[in-house]
């Protein structure tokens, strides 16, 4: 399977929010979506198949030098493919281009996959916020990858 990861476009939100509502018990809308990718802070990665089917996408949003994942998602039946990994890679290459030294995500402490993929991205826990995510209830795991080693 033949995966192109690249920035996204308007034309790909209303897919991406299909994915989001795949993959996320409180996905975002198609207004939230349209909102985040107006702003000049915000970075939309997508992965498209040969087909040009969107099948996965990560969003980021940044200050300064720190760019904060807001969600990373993968249709289901795309996973365990590499898309996640492609898409970090893709996250981090930006990061270098605007000079961020870091990169902090949430994520739920029992999807292990994604705190796997994480932890195998370079990524380190920093912290735990108690009763984060509702639907169900839990906790998030702070994670943060450092890009510089100052």
């Amino acid at each position: 399977m033949s995966i192109l990861i690249r920035m996204a476009r308007d034309s790909d939100l209303a897919d991406l929010a299909l994915i989001e509502k795949e993959c996320f018990s409180e996905p975002w809308s198609i207004d939230s979506f349209m909102s985040e990718f107006a702003s000049e802070n915000s970075v939309f990665i997508a992965a498209e198949d040969e087909s040009g089917v969107i099948c996965g996408f990560v969003t980021a949003s940044f200050v300064l030098d720190e760019i904060n994942i807001n969600n990373v998602a993968v249709r289901t039946e795309y996973r365990k493919c590499g898309i996640g990994t492609a898409l970090l890679e893709k996250l981090d290459e930006y990061a270098a281009e605007i000079n961020a030294g870091f990169i902090n995500l949430e994520v739920r402490e029992s999807n292990i996959p994604a705190v796997d993929l994480y932890k195998k991205s370079g990524y380190v826990q920093v912290g735990l916020r108690k009763n984060f995510y509702c639907k169900p209830d839990e906790n998030a795991i702070l994670m943060t990858k450092y890009l510089t080693d100052e």
